[in-house]
């Protein structure tokens, strides 16, 4: 039985893939309230939200995987020279301080 605090969703079955099974997830009180609501506002059910919140979530985050490896890659292969963090800081605060001079 789940704790009074927290409620579940099943989350439907994919239609074309035959490993993802389904799964229950449970949300805080304040988090179900949120998707009922925008269930509510938009006319969708809160499984077809959930499909979409996640599956713009997973893409994001592949995005995110990709720009990261070909970052790494560039250092790797010394297409791109790191700096220091202190340097760069430095460098930022310089470039505002003269944008700031130019407009005074």
């Amino acid at each position: 039985m789940l704790p009074q605090a927290y409620h579940s969703h099943n989350l439907p079955r994919a239609r074309l893939s035959r490993t993802l099974k389904a799964m229950e997830v449970r949300f805080d009180p304040d988090v179900e309230k949120k998707l009922n609501d925008l269930a509510a506002e938009s006319g969708r059910g809160t499984d077809e939200l959930l499909q979409d919140a996640l599956a713009g979530y997973l893409d994001e985050l592949a995005q995110t995987r990709e720009v990261l490896n070909s970052r790494y890659d560039d250092l790797k292969t010394g297409r791109v020279k790191p700096i220091d963090g202190e340097e760069a800081f430095a460098s930022l605060k310089a470039k505002t301080e003269a944008q700031r001079n130019r407009g005074a």
